[in-house]
Protein backbone atom coordinates (compact mmCIF):
# COMPACT_ATOMS: atom_id res chain seq x y z
CA UNK A 1 0.00 0.00 0.00
CA UNK A 2 1.14 3.75 -0.54
CA UNK A 3 1.28 5.37 2.48
CA UNK A 4 1.47 9.28 2.88
CA UNK A 5 3.05 11.33 5.63
CA UNK A 6 2.47 15.04 5.58
CA UNK A 7 3.46 17.08 8.27
CA UNK A 8 3.97 21.52 8.85
CA UNK A 9 5.75 22.92 12.19
CA UNK A 10 3.27 25.43 12.85
CA UNK A 11 -0.61 25.84 13.27
CA UNK A 12 -0.81 28.38 11.15
CA UNK A 13 1.11 26.56 8.48
CA UNK A 14 -1.33 24.32 5.51
CA UNK A 15 -0.84 20.69 4.85
CA UNK A 16 -3.46 20.82 1.88
CA UNK A 17 -0.44 21.36 -0.54
CA UNK A 18 1.60 18.47 0.91
CA UNK A 19 -1.74 16.18 0.85
CA UNK A 20 -2.24 16.95 -2.85
CA UNK A 21 1.02 16.00 -4.26
CA UNK A 22 1.05 12.60 -1.61
CA UNK A 23 -2.54 11.96 -3.27
CA UNK A 24 -1.35 12.48 -6.69
CA UNK A 25 1.73 9.67 -5.77
CA UNK A 26 -1.29 7.42 -5.53
CA UNK A 27 -1.03 7.39 -1.79
CA UNK A 28 -4.25 5.66 -0.30
CA UNK A 29 -3.75 6.62 3.75
CA UNK A 30 -2.55 9.85 4.58
CA UNK A 31 -1.36 10.85 7.62
CA UNK A 32 -0.46 14.08 8.75
CA UNK A 33 -0.07 16.32 11.90
CA UNK A 34 0.73 20.04 12.93
CA UNK A 35 3.73 19.67 14.85
CA UNK A 36 7.16 20.67 15.61
CA UNK A 37 9.46 17.72 13.97
CA UNK A 38 11.61 18.92 17.11
CA UNK A 39 10.21 16.35 19.54
CA UNK A 40 9.64 13.06 17.71
CA UNK A 41 7.55 11.76 20.85
CA UNK A 42 5.35 15.16 20.35
CA UNK A 43 4.57 13.31 16.85
CA UNK A 44 1.28 11.34 17.48
CA UNK A 45 0.64 10.63 13.70
CA UNK A 46 4.26 9.77 13.08
CA UNK A 47 4.22 7.26 15.62
CA UNK A 48 0.97 5.91 14.89
CA UNK A 49 1.67 5.81 10.88
CA UNK A 50 4.94 4.12 11.81
CA UNK A 51 3.05 1.34 13.84
CA UNK A 52 0.90 1.08 10.20
CA UNK A 53 2.86 0.71 7.63
CA UNK A 54 3.50 -3.15 6.59
CA UNK A 55 6.16 -4.97 4.90
CA UNK A 56 5.75 -4.31 1.40
CA UNK A 57 4.50 -0.78 2.06
CA UNK A 58 5.71 2.06 -0.04
CA UNK A 59 6.37 5.40 2.79
CA UNK A 60 5.94 8.54 0.79
CA UNK A 61 6.80 12.06 2.05
CA UNK A 62 7.10 15.59 0.15
CA UNK A 63 10.88 16.48 1.52
CA UNK A 64 13.22 15.05 3.64
CA UNK A 65 12.66 17.45 6.64
CA UNK A 66 9.11 16.76 6.81
CA UNK A 67 10.22 13.27 8.35
CA UNK A 68 13.68 13.89 10.07
CA UNK A 69 15.15 17.00 11.37
CA UNK A 70 19.25 15.50 11.18
CA UNK A 71 20.87 13.07 9.42
CA UNK A 72 21.19 10.66 12.88
CA UNK A 73 17.13 11.20 13.06
CA UNK A 74 17.04 9.86 9.12
CA UNK A 75 19.84 7.22 9.54
CA UNK A 76 17.62 5.37 12.15
CA UNK A 77 13.78 5.97 10.61
CA UNK A 78 15.72 4.85 7.38
CA UNK A 79 16.84 1.60 9.71
CA UNK A 80 13.86 1.03 11.05
CA UNK A 81 11.69 0.98 7.73
CA UNK A 82 14.44 -1.55 5.98
CA UNK A 83 13.97 -3.68 8.74
CA UNK A 84 9.72 -3.44 7.98
CA UNK A 85 10.91 -4.24 4.44
CA UNK A 86 8.72 -0.83 3.65
CA UNK A 87 10.27 1.47 0.64
CA UNK A 88 10.21 5.01 1.40
CA UNK A 89 10.08 7.72 -1.45
CA UNK A 90 10.41 11.44 -1.57
CA UNK A 91 8.63 13.16 -3.95
CA UNK A 92 10.74 16.75 -3.93
CA UNK A 93 13.98 15.23 -4.00
CA UNK A 94 13.44 12.48 -6.28
CA UNK A 95 14.61 9.95 -3.79
CA UNK A 96 13.78 5.82 -3.63
CA UNK A 97 15.16 4.64 -0.51
CA UNK A 98 14.79 1.39 -2.20
CA UNK A 99 17.80 1.92 -4.36
CA UNK A 100 19.99 2.99 -1.43
CA UNK A 101 18.74 -0.40 0.39
CA UNK A 102 20.11 -2.31 -2.36
CA UNK A 103 23.35 -0.90 -2.56
CA UNK A 104 23.64 -0.53 0.95
CA UNK A 105 23.09 -4.30 1.57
Amino acid sequence: MNVGYARVSTSSQNLENQIDQLNSAGCKKIFSEKKSGKNESNREQFKIMMDFIREGDVLYITKLDRLARSVIDLHNIAKFLEKKDVNLKVLHQNIDFSVIYIVYK
